[in-house]
């Protein structure tokens, strides 16, 4: 079987991100721009500057991606974008530039889900393995999901209101970090103690999770704290939150190892990067002799290289897509 090229594009939120994947697994090519240091200045990614910056620099970013590419855009097999969840703005800037490359060089298109995408990263220089467990947790997602195949889904729990990463930047907030504030949180966490009490969150046998009143608790106590004039100290507040936060995933973890027998586990999304997470979830790995894997850190925040990889089991089943697709904000892993 001859080689398969993919020239991924990813413009989901504030990463113009592209990259030219062979078999799924191999990089190639690999280009991301990040926007972090203009929306820093906001707090937060302003979506209006977001699809700005993409359309300025989206068309440097394929010229860098294939002057490292080994092959010419004339020898890509197909191309891939993101399509959703996303910013709107940005998604679009993606999702008609990948169009009118297709178009152009009369490649089949790709549409790939951002959250699969994630998935996907742990195929990069490797292989995933099925039946697994994929925990994903990034700013909009926290799931736990069962895979025994290709694009085989099956959502064990997902959150019942705020995911994880959105948390942990609503916590950073309040404590005054600087975007991205997950971060920036993890490091904090290091070096404070957990002298904080602070209430579990969905405390069942579930795999669902809540992280919404967490949230909200730690936002009064420093709100209250911050009232009655008591200092706070944000390397120990960084430290309690962190635990509890990833001992509730580790929990979770835990009931669907125990109860799958599964002995494959995977770690993705953007909070996949978190140090603290890695460590704890590598402890649990241990504990029940399953199989880990998690991207390498670059792979982890929003890239094109997952796509590419996400893209390959697509396009091997000839699923492609046509000219009429559209950004979608919010769409669900189909199972």
């Amino acid at each position: 079987m001859k080689d398969i090229y993919i020239l991924a594009v990813e413009t989901s939120c504030d990463e113009t991100s592209m990259a030219i994947i062979k078999n799924g697994h191999e990089i190639d090519s690999f280009t991301v721009l990040t926007q972090m240091d203009t929306h820093a200045e906001y707090g937060g990614v302003v979506p209006e500057i977001a699809s700005r910056m993409h359309t300025e620099n989206i068309t440097m970013v394929l010229e860098e991606t294939l002057k490292k590419s080994s092959i010419k855009i004339e020898e890509i097999d197909a191309i891939a974008v993101t399509y959703a969840p996303g910013l709107l703005g940005s998604l679009l800037v993606g999702i008609e530039f990948a169009k009118t490359l297709a178009y152009v060089y009369e490649k089949p298109l790709i549409a790939v889900n951002h959250t699969v995408g994630h998935i996907y990263a742990n195929n990069l220089n490797n292989h995933l393995q099925f039946p697994l467990l994929a925990l994903v947790v990034s700013g909009g997602h926290t799931d736990l999901i069962q895979m025994d195949g290709d694009y085989q889904f099956k959502i064990l729990g997902s959150t019942l209101d705020d995911a994880i990463g959105e948390c942990y930047d609503k916590i950073a907030r309040v404590l005054g970090l600087k975007y991205p504030g997950g971060p920036n949180i993890d490091r904090l966490a290091k070096q404070g103690k957990p002298t904080y009490a602070f209430p579990k969150p969905v405390n069942d046998n579930t795999y669902n999770f809540s992280f919404s009143g967490l949230k909200s608790h730690i936002i009064n106590f420093v709100h209250n704290e911050k009232q009655r004039g008591n200092p706070i100290c944000k390397e120990d507040l960084a430290c309690s939150f962190q635990e509890v936060a990833i001992d509730e995933l580790k929990r979770k973890v835990r009931l669907a190892l125990k109860n799958t027998k599964i002995k494959e586990l995977i770690i993705a999304g953007g909070v996949s990067a978190n140090k603290y997470l890695r460590e704890e979830i590598k402890t649990l790995a241990n504990e029940f002799n399953v199989n880990l894997s998690i991207p390498e850190i670059k792979y982890c925040t929003d890239n094109a290289a997952m796509i590419g990889a996400a893209a390959y089991p697509l396009f091997l089943k000839k699923e492609f897509a046509d000219f009429s697709l559209n950004a979608k904000s919010q769409v669900e892993i189909s199972i």
